[in-house]
């Protein structure tokens, strides 16, 4: 039977209980991907690349491949889509095409166009609201280092992230953590092009009312740090940004950068996350994310095994 239509458009699309079951399914493919060899077998996904990326395409291409299916990369900049065809004339057509469908993209209203008129998932791979496949490869890291492979675990594990909150990772790292009953602490820069949106503080609240987890926003990465299981930083550069503009924000940044000393506030088995890629001497240090605290090759590998668990979730399994 075929399992009822859903769409992934940021982590909180999926249910705490739906989001363990995925993890478990993740954790047994990492462990036995040759059982799995033939679970998406003639299946097709699509995966549209608005922004470029490596870990993306490569785990997604290879976990369909592994998977016995087949990933079709589509890089938008020079097609039609969202011009000449709407996203939602898109999305119908590709229905008829493809069994799911990716999007890694510059706004949510794309992955909601094309989702509008979607009989098959679309999966957003990353828009500027939310990217909830890095979430699943983030948690099942988690899981493996701070819980013993104990998706129950979760709860009562404490993440600082520390730098650029108002961007898609922390986004949903907020509400992953208001999700499965993380303690979430948020700090970065004050001032306007710094501050979390409203729509995700009040979606936290609801979802921390709900589920138990908790989200705090604070002032300095001292205060986040502080006793913490796990310390994350992100880029502090998009795409392009050079010359002064680039200046300004590494002026703003360097408080929140994490360094050993910032480290050493934290748990003293903490462990350092990246979503990658990363620049030493950026968000982080050498040798902090070369260090031994450092766990970011495990978190992009899991990119494979969580996108492969969520796949055969969607398409054969039902969530």
């Amino acid at each position: 039977m075929t399992p009822a239509l859903r769409h992934v458009t940021k982590i909180s699309s999926l249910s705490p209980k739906e989001i363990k079951g995925v993890l478990k399914l993740a954790l047994e493919m990492k462990a036995r991907p040759a059982d799995y060899w033939d679970a998406l077998k003639r299946r097709t996904l699509l995966m549209f690349f608005e922004k470029p990326s490596l870990r993306t395409r490569v785990s997604l291409e290879a976990g369909m491949t592994s998977l016995g299916g087949h990933g079709i990369a589509y890089m938008t900049g020079d097609s039609p889509v969202g011009e000449k065809e709407s996203y939602e004339d898109t999305g119908a057509v590709l229905s008829r095409m493809c069994d799911a469908v990716t999007a890694r993209v510059k706004s949510r209203e794309q992955v909601t166009g094309l989702a509008e008129n979607s009989t098959i998932p679309i999966i957003n791979a990353l828009d500027d609201y939310a990217h909830p496949m890095q979430m699943l490869a983030d948690l099942q890291t988690i899981v493996e280092h701070k819980c013993d492979g104990d998706v129950e675990g979760l709860t009562g594990k404490s993440l600082a992230f520390v730098g650029d909150c108002q961007n898609n990772v922390t986004y949903d790292l907020m509400r992953s953590g208001a999700l499965m009953g993380l303690d979430v602490r948020i700090a970065g820069p004050t001032g306007f092009e710094w501050e979390i949106e409203p729509s995700v503080l009040e979606e936290c609240a609801a979802l921390t009312k709900e589920h138990g987890g908790t989200v705090t926003v604070l002032k300095t990465a001292e205060e986040a740090v502080a006793g913490a299981d796990i310390v994350y930083a992100d880029s502090w550069m998009s795409y392009g940004i050079k010359g002064a503009e680039r200046d300004r924000r590494m002026k703003a940044l360097m408080p929140f950068q994490v360094t050993p000393e910032l480290m050493s506030k934290a748990s003293t088995s903490a462990s350092f996350m990246n979503c990658l890629p990363a620049v030493r001497g950026e968000e982080q240090l050498a040798s902090v994310i070369d260090g031994p605290q450092s766990i970011v090759f495990d978190q992009a590998e899991n990119r494979l095994h969580a996108q492969k668990a969520l796949l055969v979730k969607l398409l054969v399994e039902g969530l």
